[in-house]
């Protein structure tokens, strides 16, 4: 939405308060940069309230921020539309042995077939960790991972053993591949 109807929404932001409410951090896609960036010449007043965000909470999977590479979008393919730079974006990070936060479409009614449920906000007794291969969650009913929103997190090579024996809290099997291999 705010990708196509950025003129909208700020129309009449001249003449009484516009809000825009965003489901992670403000500043963290260059969508909402661009608003910003439309709002300044005209010299309304602009005020930012930050949020709390995955980008907040993934601390608590147990891995190693720094041990995170680029972190990448995964949206709905339509007929017509099949974004795939995502792809090179894991192969890079998991070359590097670093960790990959996958952004999964927020389409919640939607069936997704492997997803790790980690709520990013203050009420932690809504998040849900699932830890697995990709064929041991794509085994779990859709209740194991919790309500929307969903992110995925593939595990890379560079890994410390206390970010592996924290894993095993959350792992759907006892016995956890901790990383795949893209061809």
């Amino acid at each position: 939405m705010v990708e196509t109807q950025a003129e909208e929404i700020l129309h009449g932001a001249d003449k009484q308060d516009v809000s825009l409410l965003i489901v992670t951090y403000p500043f963290g896609a260059t969508t909402h940069i661009d608003i910003v960036l439309r709002v300044r010449p005209s010299g309304i007043p602009l005020h930012v309230i930050h949020n709390t965000s995955i980008m907040n909470a993934i601390g608590v999977c147990g891995l190693q921020l720094y041990n995170f590479g680029q972190m990448v979008s995964l949206v709905f393919f339509t007929n017509t539309w099949k974004p795939d730079p995502f792809y090179n974006r894991i192969r890079k990070n998991m070359g590097l042995g670093l960790h990959t936060l996958v952004l999964l479409d927020i389409k919640a009614k939607e069936q997704m077939l492997l997803h790790i449920g980690c709520d990013a906000g203050s009420d932690n007794t809504q998040q849900c960790i699932v830890c697995g291969t990709l064929e041991q969650l794509s085994e779990q009913p859709p209740e194991s991972f919790g309500e929307p929103l969903h992110s995925l997190i593939i595990v890379g090579k560079r890994l410390h053993h206390l970010e592996v024996v924290y894993a095993e809290e959350y792992a759907a099997f006892a016995r956890v591949a901790l990383y795949v291999t893209l061809p």
